[in-house]
Parts: C-alpha cells; sequence; structure tokens
C-alpha cells in the first residue's frame, strides 16, 4: 500500500519581532503580565507593510523543498491553507506555484481557518495514496493576521501573529510509517464567535465597515475553555483507537498554539506527560494555521523528533473546524 511520509519541512516568520511591552505603550496598561502568566507568550513577529501571505509561504516552501532535496519542478501538487490569502481570488497557492518555478503542480487553497494546515496534510496525503500520479506533494500553513487586527482590540491584537509552515509529502511503497489516520470535525453552531465578518459577498467592504472596524478579525463571544481541551483529547483517543496505540505510544503533540493551557489540560486529560506537546507559541505569538508546522520545524531542528517517532497534529479554529492526523516518521 502507497504511504504519504513527512519528507521535510520548513518555516519562515518574518523579522519584525514585537514585544508584550509593545502593547503595554499601545494600550495604555499593564497588558504583558497577564500575556506572560496566563498564555506564556512573550514576543511575536509581523509582517512588514510590503510583506504579505505569498511571501511567507514561499519561504518556507523553499526551506522544504532545500531539505528534501525536492526541486520544484518535481512536486505535483501544492495545497496551502490559509485564511489570510493573497488575494480574496485568484488563489495563494498559485502565486506561490508560480513564484517557486513549479510548473507541473497543479494548486489549490483550503480554509478551515487555524485547523487548515492539519486538514491540508489529510488531503495531500490522501491524494498521495489515492493516485499514483501524485508522488511528491507540498503543504503549507501561512498566515499573515497582523493585517487584519484592529489595534485598540487587546483580546485579538496581542495574541495573534505571522508565520508560515510547510512540509513536503512523498509516496512510498510497502512501508510501515508515513500517513495513518486522520479526522475532520465541525461545529458549525460556532461559526458567528469568532471571524473576519466583512469583505466577502455577504458583506463587502465600504466605509461603514471601515468605521465600524468589522473587516478586521472579532471574537464575537467567548467560547467555552472547556471546549478545545474537550475535543481534542477525544480526537486523540479517537486516532489511537484506530491505529491501535494507545496516547501514551505517542512521542509528540502538535497542537494548535492559542493557550498553553489548553494543551495542557489535553494532555492532563490523556495523562500525559505536558513535555510531549511541543510548543512555540512563546517567541511566536499566535500564528493561526502556521503553527502546528511551525512547532513541528521547531522540534524537528532541536532533535525532539526522529525517525520512527509516532505524532499526532491536533488543529482547531474558526468555524468551529477541528482537525487531526497521525504520522509515524
Amino acid at each position: 500500500m502507497r504511504k504519504a511520509i513527512i519528507a521535510s519541512c520548513g518555516a519562515y516568520a518574518p523579522e519584525n519581532v514585537v514585544t508584550n511591552h509593545y502593547f503595554n505603550e499601545l494600550l495604555g496598561e499593564d497588558v504583558s503580565t497577564w500575556l506572560e502568566e496566563n498564555v506564556q507568550i512573550f514576543e511575536r513577529r509581523w509582517c512588514a507593510p510590503d510583506e504579505s501571505t505569498a511571501d511567507l509561504a514561499e519561504k518556507a516552501a523553499l526551506q522544504a523543498l532545500e531539505r528534501a532535496r525536492v526541486s520544484a519542478d518535481e512536486l505535483d501538487l501544492i495545497i496551502i491553507s490559509t485564511d489570510t490569502p493573497e488575494f480574496v481570488s485568484p488563489s495563494t497557492s498559485s502565486v506561490v506555484q508560480h513564484r517557486l518555478g513549479a510548473t507541473r503542480a497543479g494548486t489549490f487553497d483550503i480554509n478551515t481557518a487555524c485547523a487548515g494546515f492539519v486538514t491540508a496534510l489529510d488531503i495531500g496525503s490522501k491524494y498521495i495514496q489515492a493516485d499514483e500520479r501524485y508522488q511528491k506533494v507540498l503543504v503549507i500553513g501561512a498566515y499573515a493576521m497582523s493585517k487584519y487586527l484592529n489595534l485598540k482590540d487587546k483580546k485579538t491584537v496581542t495574541l495573534f501573529a505571522d508565520g508560515a509552515g510547510a512540509v513536503v509529502l512523498e509516496a512510498q511503497d510497502d512501508i510501515d510509517r508515513g500517513f495513518l489516520a486522520s479526522e475532520l470535525l465541525t461545529r458549525g453552531e460556532y461559526n458567528e464567535w469568532m471571524g473576519i465578518y466583512s469583505g466577502g459577498t455577504r458583506q463587502p467592504v465600504n466605509e461603514t465597515v471601515l468605521e465600524e472596524h468589522t473587516h478586521q478579525l472579532q471574537f464575537v463571544h467567548k467560547f467555552p475553555k472547556e471546549l478545545n481541551p474537550e475535543i481534542w483529547s477525544q480526537m486523540v483517543r479517537n486516532l489511537s483507537d484506530r491505529i491501535g496505540e494507545p496516547p501514551s505510544a505517542v512521542d509528540r503533540y502538535f497542537i494548535t498554539q492559542i493557550n498553553i493551557n489548553a494543551i495542557w489540560e489535553t494532555l492532563d486529560r490523556l495523562e500525559e506527560p505536558r513535555e510531549k506537546g511541543h510548543t512555540v507559541m512563546h517567541d511566536y505569538g499566535y500564528t493561526g494555521s502556521a503553527c502546528i508546522p511551525m512547532a513541528f520545524n521547531d522540534a524537528w531542528e532541536k532533535g525532539l523528533v526522529k525517525p520512527g517517532d509516532l505524532v499526532y497534529f491536533v488543529g482547531s479554529g474558526g468555524g468551529l473546524a477541528f482537525a487531526s492526523a497521525a504520522f509515524r516518521l
């Protein structure tokens, strides 16, 4: 049976470092203490004015391709997950395909918000399993949410940041590693609780919208704090049931990086050591669809994941959308 293996990874974050103290001055109050004590975010990266989602995606992709020793013209497919696209239309993936010179690759974008990278990983793996024409697939999660932030809204402006992460998936035959199982789940009743609610067809951007800032990211309602840990831990159990390995057999968990307490609670529910949940939000803030591949890349660079390891990816984002995937490296 053909399997999709993770051949390499890459990541990129903008050079512009924004510390918590910037927000103390911006908002006229101490938000740094709360950020450091409650979510353990100390700084983040924001795009330069002339830097975009496609720029971030391109740089992460180039690193992943170099590490896989794959040239761009060998790629069969490029999938980009983002909810901060280069344009409403055409796709960000078409921009990146052209820049990379991936002339043979088909492209498309997906948007399941911050669950997007794991969703794209699932899709790319199944393309490889289902169709022998797809041998090499580039999967990218990219996020430039700083361009959609209301600088006066401390609930969002202090958390969200920019970055990109990428993996190269390759086809391998008759092996016991690679993609093992996945699950997608949506709780659509929360679709109006957080998002960017204008700029599309239902509510175009106009003078009134610009004045009300509704083209920017909003937390409309506060989510139940137990929601992510409940669903994440259940998705982990579902993966373990499917592949016949208990949660204790998992070497690393890569979970959406918006709240370290939610990650810890998830691992506590699973009776797993907190150290297995690798995190990077401390230095990069919350990078949405990029956070999981950025965390995986960080662990890979530090030698914390190695061939043969069992890793779980668990993502969630607006919609609410959830996605999980199990891989043997």
